[in-house]
């Protein structure tokens, strides 16, 4: 009986194992199937992971592609802005005051500063509120400034040769230095660097510039202070005259001040009008003291000018009564038998060298007592200014095709002066030049190719190389054209007044 009692054990342990095993199989069978119908099929730990990592990349590159799109689109749009701007920049490289008018002012009540084209020449800055002039830094400090601005105040904008000689002026936002300085008046800044020094520039570049625009604030009862930028002693001495018919302050060195000036208002930059001349219709606001009569008016107040018109003296005695040429001469055109030739006309006749003259009032009375000026194209005849209303200009055109320079330089002005005008025309053989040249070389032969050459090569041959010798027989006849446009030759008939 006992062995059939062990053999009962054994095989319910190994019933037991096998009931184990079988459990083991059917939970290694419902996890295959639950494996199989959860799982991808075919892709191992690793691959799962990959495209995990595949799809992550995926949408990295999306939102990469999109935030790129975004930037892009607000790239294009920020561009097509600045393109609009530097193309309005460009149509309009200085704004006009009525451009940015709608901006201008704030909540002080002060005017934002503007720059703008005043003139085909000339570029000119405005600023009103907390003005501050640190000349000596060529800088404006206007505390309600959004940008800095810059200018050169000389009326050749375009004339980089001139401009090379004109410091640069910036009207800058603050912080503002503190004021040493007050003033009530409109600072004025202007550059008597460029072309100053010439007779013609001085007065075409800066000194009608300055009267219009001093005028213009006088006008709306603003006084005005120049700051003189370039400054030249010598040349502020010699027409002080006329800043202190403009202005009642003192002219400053605005180069050596180390002043903080502060102003109410300031101007940087003339306003240009025309060539030795001002142009009434340039602004529809112009006030009718701003004209060349004006102009002229002031030259006989600063220097003491007596004669407004070319009428004779009352008195038959007078020496007054026989009309007066004044010759200009740089030994050019004057000989002493054209001298002889117009007193036998009936004129007496003065010589006269503006370059000889140091004294700017003498000359400018010199000029101011004649009826008749002749003098050859050059920066003398700007003594034109000085001549009473009703005279005559008489310009002597060198050889070399040189109307074009004679009329837009003089003949134009003459008439917005009062002025009557003449031209006498020289010939081939009223000029040195013929003695200088081959009859048949271009300088005598084709002035025009000469011209083509550029301005250099003209100035040097016609201008600079020539000097004319008028026919006597064709510059009588001018000289009797003259005398027939003035009151005395029509009173006294002119065979009666030698």
């Amino acid at each position: 009986m006992k062995p059939n009692r062990n053999l009962s054990r054994g095989e319910g342990r190994r019933l037991g194992n096998v009931a184990l095993i079988a459990f083991m199989l059917g939970s290694l069978l419902l996890l295959s199937l639950v494996r199989a119908r959860f799982s991808p099929i075919g892709k191992t730990g690793e691959a799962i992971k990959a495209e995990e990592h595949e799809a992550m990349g995926k949408e990295t590159e999306t939102l990469a592609a999109a935030d790129e799109a975004a930037a892009t689109s607000a790239a294009a749009a920020a561009a097509g802005a600045s393109a609009e701007e530097v193309e309005d920049e460009e149509s309009h490289p200085n704004p006009k005051p009525t451009a940015v008018a709608a901006a201008a002012g704030d909540a002080a009540g002060t005017t934002k500063p503007v720059c703008y084209e005043s003139s085909q020449r000339s570029d000119t800055c405005e600023a009103a509120g907390d003005v501050r002039v640190q000349g000596r830094a060529q800088a404006v400090f206007v505390s309600s400034l959004d940008r800095e601005w810059k200018v050169k105040p000389y009326c050749r904008k375009h004339d980089a040769f001139a401009l090379s000689h004109v410091k640069e002026w910036s009207l800058r936002p603050g912080p503002p230095p503190h004021c040493t300085v007050n003033s009530s008046a409109t600072a004025f800044v202007l550059s008597t660097g460029g072309f100053t020094g010439n007779l013609f520039h001085d007065y075409t570049d800066v000194l009608i510039p300055a009267f219009i625009t001093a005028r213009r604030h006088a006008a709306a009862g603003e006084e005005v202070q120049f700051l003189v930028s370039s400054f030249k002693p010598w040349w502020t001495t010699r027409y002080l005259p006329i800043f202190q018919q403009l202005s009642r302050h003192d002219v400053v060195d605005a180069d050596a001040d180390d002043e903080v000036r502060c102003y109410p208002r300031v101007v940087v930059g003339p306003t240009f009008h025309r060539e030795l001349g001002v142009d009434d219709s340039a602004s529809s606001a112009s006030p009718s003291n701003v004209s060349m009569a004006e102009f002229r008016a002031m030259l006989r107040g600063a220097f003491g000018l007596e004669r407004a018109t070319a009428t004779p003296s009352g008195d038959r005695w007078d020496i007054r009564r026989r009309p007066r040429l004044l010759v200009l001469s740089r030994a050019r055109v004057a000989s002493r038998a054209m001298v002889d030739m117009a007193m036998s006309l009936g004129f007496d006749v003065r010589v006269g060298d503006p370059e000889a003259s140091s004294d700017a009032a003498r000359f400018a009375r010199l000029v101011n007592s004649a009826d008749v000026m002749v003098g050859v194209h050059g920066a003398g005849l700007t003594n034109m200014v000085f001549l009473p209303a009703g005279a005559v200009l008489v310009q002597v055109v060198p050889f070399g095709g040189l109307e074009w320079l004679a009329r837009g330089a003089f003949r134009e002005p003459a008439a917005g002066m009062g002025l009557h005008y003449l031209e006498y025309a020289v010939g081939v053989d009223e000029t040195t030049l013929s003695e200088a040249y081959p009859r048949d070389d271009p300088v005598l032969r084709d002035p025009a190719s000469v011209h083509r050459r550029g301005w250099g090569a003209l100035k040097a041959v016609y201008l600079d190389q020539q000097n004319v010798r008028p026919h006597l027989g064709r510059l009588k006849n001018t000289f009797l054209e003259a005398l027939g446009k003035l009151p005395h030759g029509r009173l006294n008939g002119a065979t009666q007044l030698s």
